[in-house]
Order: structure tokens, then C-alpha cells, then sequence
């Protein structure tokens, strides 16, 4: 037998080691991701803003009507009343008010641009469930208009209600800007009474790789001491940056791949989001330049959705029909396999695959974003798996499951 006083010191020497690891890795967050998030430049906020996008949704599903976009023709049938039904009710789960690259209004009129924009969201009776902004970035030529437009935005919306919002940090080149602007973030906090989110956007090179070799995007993430819950990706502005012809830029692109796959491991484990950028190809126009935009809109979710990226931007409203189409295709599809895997872990049935804690935890977890959207209804659930939304839940990680679980009869 191993002598205590070995074991003894095997505990003292590792126990800080086990501190510091949970501390920086709490696991993966249990709240609810949104699908998307709609960024809408402040100039053109007006009050009801997310029901219009819905309307024109769906007007343009209703004019144009959905093309091929290489899914199965019963899963499309299951899937497009869904969508209708969403964009009727929750056209917009995540709206980011744009005062950076997306806002066409002059210098002089940002501060009444942003005021007003925050006072028709105000002014909602039923917000999206997700709401922020997005002002300059800390470069010294635009640091303190976007700490301004932060400060008169974050004011006008704190009367509506919401006991949280999103700050997103476009362009962010060093680590030191991110623990600079965490005092602001406090002093903002305490000014309107709002908690507030961090989001931190991938767009430069020097925010995935150092001057001293070393990959930023983590030490980034740290350095916000728990206040960062996504990393974003910036299709165009990083793929500019890298010297890449516009017509080649995509969120597809290779060099967008190996910067989302560092956000991917930057973020895993500490509760914070890896979330894809957009696409500028928009659904407007006759009916075939409509259809063809869907579809590279589509297809750019799908695979986004199949490599574990699970929000990504929307730009105009007609790109809500294929983010839905295409997300709820997704988590549809995923069901059945997900349900039979699922079923077998919980009753330790012998089966083809032999699934271990933590993919029966990612099992449910897609089960429960497919849930959380709308993809997927708690009755075929429950029908599905035998497992009621506390045992997914619990199985997730996302909370202790209330009794077994287990639906019976």
C-alpha cells in the first residue's frame, strides 16, 4: 500500500492546481444560446422592430416561396409550419443595437441615433430575450464615442424593465483592452442598474495570435473575469485583415475555420460561447436572386450547426426563414438517434455504441437546444427519450434532475 503521507502530499501539492482549474473552467454555461443573434444599425430602430422582421419574413416566404435546399421533403414539411410559427411569435431570440460598423448615421447624430433607439425598445411590451449593443471599439480614435454611445444607450434602456444586457466589443487586438474596459463595465453597471454580458469579437489577427506567439483568444477570455460569454467571429473584417479577396470571403473559408476552431478551445469548458459570424450574400431581389441567397445562407448554418457552432449573425430579415429552416432541420433530424442513445445510457442497454457521461451529456444538450428553439415540442420529447425536461436537464448538466426522471406509463 501506497504510505499516507505520500497520498498526503499528492493532495496538498494538487488541491491549488484542482482551485485554479475550476475557477477557469466551471464547466459549460446551463442558460439558454440563442440561435442567432440580428444586428440592426441604430439609425433604423424603431418600436416594433423584431415583429416587423417577422412580417417580412414571412412576406418573403409567402412571395417566393422555399427552394431546394438539399433536405429531405418530410423534413421540410415538419419543419415550415414550425418556422411560420416562430416567426409569428419570436421572429428575433438575440438583437444587438449596431453603432459600429453597421450605423450609417453621422458623427453628430450618434448620440441622438443610440437615445432613440434605446427609447423604442423601451417602449416594447415584449422584448427579444436577448438585447445589447454594440458600440466602437477602444482604439483610441473611436474609445471614448463608444464608451459614450454605451453610456447613453445602456441609460435610455434601463427604464424598460431588463435586469440584463450584452456589450459587444468589436475589434479587440490586445489583452489589455479587455481588462481596461472592465472598470467601465462596473461603473456602467452601477450608473443604470443593469447586469451586463461581455461579448468579445474575432475579427483581427491579433486577437487569435500574439506578437509573442502565444494564442491570445484564451488569455482574452480570462481576462474578463467571468464577464465574457461568447467569442464572435467577424467574417469580413478578419478576412480582410488577412489579405483575403473579397469575393473569396466567407465564413467557410479555411482561415475563418482555423480562427473559430481556436475560439472553439478557447472557450471550452468556461461557460462562454464559440459563435459564427454572417453572411453579406442578403435575400433580396426577383425570386431567383432570393432563393440563391437562401441557400448559401442555409447551407453556411448547416455546416456551422455540424461542427458545433450553434449561433451564428443575421443581417436582414429575410435571412430569418433559412436560419430557422435550416436550424430546425438540424435538431429535428437529430431526434431519433439522439433519443435511442439517450434511452440506452439512462437504462444501460448494450447496444451498437457504447457512450460515455460526457456524450450522453452532449446528447441531451441537443436535445434541449432543439427544445429551447422551438424545433422540438416537451410531448414528442418525452415520447422520444422516456425522459422528462428535469432528467435531459440533469443529464445536461444544467441542473439536478427533479426525481427519476423517468416518464413512465
Amino acid at each position: 500500500m501506497i504510505p499516507e503521507d505520500v497520498l498526503a502530499e499528492l493532495d496538498r501539492r494538487l488541491e491549488p492546481v484542482d482551485a485554479a482549474r475550476l475557477a477557469a473552467y466551471p464547466g459549460e454555461s446551463p442558460a439558454r444560446q440563442p440561435v442567432h443573434t440580428c444586428y440592426v444599425p441604430a439609425d433604423v430602430v424603431r418600436p416594433g422592430l423584431a415583429a416587423a422582421w417577422g412580417y417580412a419574413a414571412l412576406a418573403a416566404l409567402d412571395e417566393h416561396g422555399l427552394p431546394d435546399l438539399g433536405l429531405p421533403a418530410d423534413l421540410v414539411d415538419q419543419v415550415l409550419p414550425r418556422v411560420r410559427a416562430k416567426l409569428a411569435v419570436e421572429p428575433v431570440e438575440d438583437l444587438r443595437v449596431d453603432a459600429e460598423d453597421g450605423y450609417r448615421g453621422s458623427p453628430d447624430a450618434e448620440d441622438d441615433d443610440v437615445t432613440s433607439a434605446a427609447a423604442a425598445l423601451a417602449a416594447e411590451p415584449a422584448l427579444p430575450a436577448f438585447l445589447g449593443v454594440r458600440a466602437k471599439s477602444l482604439e483610441g480614435p473611436t474609445r471614448r464615442r463608444g464608451v459614450r454611445s454605451l453610456d447613453l444607450f445602456l441609460g435610455g434602456l434601463a427604464g424598460a424593465g431588463r435586469e440584463r444586457a450584452v456589450v459587444t466589443l468589436p475589434k479587440v487586438t490586445a489583452v489589455e483592452q479587455v481588462a481596461a474596459f472592465l472598470p467601465v463595465l462596473d461603473a456602467l453597471e452601477q450608473q443604470h442598474g443593469l447586469g451586463l454580458d461581455l461579448e468579445l469579437q474575432v475579427e483581427t489577427p491579433q486577437a487569435v495570435l500574439g506578437a509573442d506567439g502565444t494564442t491570445t483568444l484564451a488569455r482574452m477570455l480570462h481576462a474578463g473575469a467571468g464577464r465574457v460569454t461568447g467569442l464572435h467571429y467577424g467574417t469580413y473584417d478578419y478576412s480582410a485583415s488577412l489579405g483575403i479577396a473579397a469575393a473569396h470571403q466567407s465564413s467557410d473559408h479555411p482561415a475563418a475555420d482555423a480562427a473559430k476552431e481556436a475560439m472553439q478551445v478557447a472557450v471550452a469548458g468556461t461557460g462562454a460561447r464559440a459563435v459564427d459570424g454572417s453572411t453579406n450574400v442578403l435575400p433580396v431581389g426577383t425570386t431567383d436572386q432570393v432563393h440563391a441567397a437562401w441557400q448559401v445562407h442555409a447551407r453556411l448554418v448547416r455546416r456551422a450547426l455540424e461542427r458545433g457552432f450553434y449561433q451564428g449573425w443575421d443581417l436582414h430579415p429575410g435571412q430569418l426563414v433559412t436560419r430557422y429552416v435550416a436550424t430546425y432541420a438540424f435538431f429535428r433530424a437529430a431526434l431519433p438517434a439522439a433519443a435511442a442513445r439517450l434511452g440506452a445510457y439512462v437504462s444501460r442497454v448494450e447496444g451498437g455504441v457504447l457512450d460515455e457521461p460526457a456524450t450522453a451529456r452532449a446528447l441531451a444538450t441537443v436535445v434541449l437546444r432543439g427544445l429551447d428553439c422551438g424545433a422540438l415540442d416537451v410531448a414528442e420529447v418525452e415520447l422520444a427519450t422516456g425522459l422528462d425536461r428535469a432528467a435531459l436537464d440533469g443529464l445536461a448538466g444544467r441542473r439536478a434532475p427533479g426525481g427519476s426522471g423517468v416518464v413512465t406509463g
